[in-house]
């Protein structure tokens, strides 16, 4: 699919969906950020977990990338009522929810995730602020995803509970922190075809309960490795991956110099 910088593309998914490409973004630059948006992915993952970003940041990056066409999803820090609710508040379409250790983190995020009375969520969106149109109750609660990260041993042994959650509308592979759960690696976890596997396990579960099965891959070449396992919903690359390359790619052409 070619995509053009400048303007969202006509027919392309253009959200978190089965089958989406996303660039997870570690900085906090709306300018950059907003680039990125427009630069052809379905998504733009804010990661709030191990980036630096605070209220003010979910303010600023979600009233940017409101009109961009790529769906705004965020990482919050941990099972919290509170981040969840503010990442939503700023726009965010989907929540990825880490530290999840068994289905009762994942009922807290679902909940957390929706106004009642299908969940615990506090009436607040930013859009207003900046001008914007909030979705009425009804309407958000149907669109957000609610999206639970299988990183630790205990999500993983309970992977089936926590699909079969009610308000759980995906499971997201983090491979980094799951190979090191594990006390394995990445290059292990990704080429694992075993029976039972930890990838098969997860987006077997997936499959059973009908929900989304995501995933970060980072780069490429490991998105094709996970795409293999049955997860198409990938974080391809990130913001800091995309300006190096670019810098490396800019200056090679550049040899003769």
């Amino acid at each position: 699919m070619a995509y053009d910088s400048d303007d969202p593309v006509v027919g392309a998914p253009r959200g978190v969906v089965d089958t989406s490409r996303g660039v997870w973004a570690f900085t906090a630059d709306v300018d950059l950020l907003r680039r990125l948006a427009r630069g052809g992915f379905d998504w733009v993952a804010l990661d709030a977990q191990h980036g630096p970003v605070d209220r003010a940041v979910l303010h600023a990056v979600g009233r940017a990338l409101s009109d961009t066409g790529a769906a705004f999803v965020v990482r919050v820090p941990a099972v919290d009522p509170g981040w969840i609710g503010a990442a939503l508040d700023a726009g965010a379409a989907a929540v990825v929810v880490p530290s999840v250790t068994g289905s009762a983190d994942a009922a807290l995020a679902a909940r957390s995730s929706r106004y009642p009375p299908e969940g615990d969520r506090s009436w607040g969106p930013f859009a207003p602020q900046w001008g914007g149109t909030a979705p009425d109750p009804a309407k958000a609660n149907a669109t957000v995803r609610c999206l639970v990260m299988v990183e630790s041993v205990g999500a993983l042994a309970d992977v089936d509970e926590i699909a079969a959650t009610p308000g759980v509308d995906g499971l997201f592979v983090g491979p980094f922190d799951l190979a090191l759960a594990l006390g394995s690696t990445v290059d292990a976890l990704l080429d694992d075809r075993s029976d039972g596997n930890p990838l098969g396990r997860v987006v077997a579960a997936a499959q059973r309960h009908g929900i989304l099965v995501a995933g970060f891959a980072g780069t490429p070449v490991n998105a094709q490795r996970l795409r293999a396992h049955g997860i198409r919903c990938l974080a391809v690359t990130t913001d800091l991956a995309l300006v190096t390359e670019g810098a490396r790619a800019t200056l090679a052409a550049d040899h003769d110099a």
